[in-house]
């Protein structure tokens, strides 16, 4: 007998208390929701920020992401909504599965954005602080695909392949039993890239958003690839799927915006900025005058040595 990952019985998908219906898919999210806070929260306050400024700019950013990612993923998948025998009113029921990660990380950072005007601190330095925390978040909420036998890859009969039941199976491939686990690869590469950019955060000087282009150039690499070995139903344009042109255009958008940023850090390292020399203190005590801790850390996020 062929080795195989199991599919968790379909009763696990939910669980039911009296009238409460508890969605695994919604779990999995809210403790990736938890795990990212609390990792943000570490990497924010060894920068010198306040711990509750994170709370502060998630109460928008996490609102903000989740509707995002909604609206994205029934763009891009419209059929079960708008297609034959769909029903637009399912484009509302999020616990039963659905966020697209682009539309999530757009309108989260539009979120975050806000948050962040409205605590008085810099937009950049809590992205890069927050960057591995969201790779991990994702990670953890492909979990809730899992639980629901949704988005696998293609028919395969390696020994990881991931078990489906007969009635999760899209039409025309009733005949296979076991699909690649593309939430299983999501996951080991969304840990993997979330540990090399804690790596490479400690051990090199970036700032001003590079972390978070970072993130973005290693999670959209992987999604690439993934996304071409998935079989769900999806727009196609010109032979490849929606999410594929965009995985492209944001892949291409992160090399370009890393690496103006990286440029114009070599350049304000090189030749320091003299306005501010000329408006230095004369004397060596005044060196002491008291700045606001966020606004000053934020902006300059450390010295690559206090990323968690």
């Amino acid at each position: 007998m062929k080795a195989s990952i199991p599919s968790p019985p379909i009763e696990w998908s939910a669980i039911h208390l009296g009238p409460v219906t508890i969605h695994a898919y919604a779990l999995w999210i809210l403790l990736g929701i938890g795990v990212a806070l609390w990792l943000t929260t570490r990497r924010w306050v060894e920068r010198g920020g306040a711990a509750e400024a994170v709370g502060d700019i998630a109460f928008w950013a996490i609102p903000f992401g989740i509707l995002g990612g909604r609206i994205y993923h029934v763009i891009s998948s419209p059929g079960p909504y708008f297609g034959e025998g769909g029903n637009p009113w399912d484009a509302f029921k999020i616990w039963n599965g659905g966020l697209g990660i682009w539309g999530a990380v757009a309108l989260g950072a539009v979120g975050a954005w806000i948050g962040a005007r409205r605590a008085g601190v810099s937009f950049s330095a809590f992205l890069d602080a927050a960057a591995p925390a969201v790779l991990i978040a994702q990670a953890i909420g492909r979990m809730g695909n899992y639980f629901n036998q949704e988005l696998f890859g293609s028919p395969t009969t390696l020994p990881w392949a991931l078990e489906i039941d007969p009635a999760f199976r899209p039409a025309g491939y009733e005949q296979f039993a076991t699909f690649h686990p593309t939430f299983l690869y999501e996951m080991v590469w969304n840990l993997a890239g979330a540990a090399l950019i804690i790596y490479l955060d400690r051990r090199l000087d970036l700032r001003g958003g590079r972390v978070f282009w970072l993130y973005v150039m290693v999670y959209v690499s992987g999604r690439l690839w993934i996304e071409h070995v998935r079989i769900d139903e999806a727009v196609n344009v010109l032979g490849l799927r929606i999410n594929e042109w965009v995985s492209i255009v944001v892949l291409s958008t992160a090399v370009a915006a890393f690496t103006i940023l990286g440029r114009r850090q070599r350049t304000a390292a090189v030749r320091p900025d003299r306005s501010q020399l000329a408006a230095a203190p004369s004397h060596p005590e005044d060196d002491a005058a008291v700045t606001d801790p966020v606004e000053d850390v934020a902006d300059t996020p450390g010295d690559g040595s206090a990323g968690a």
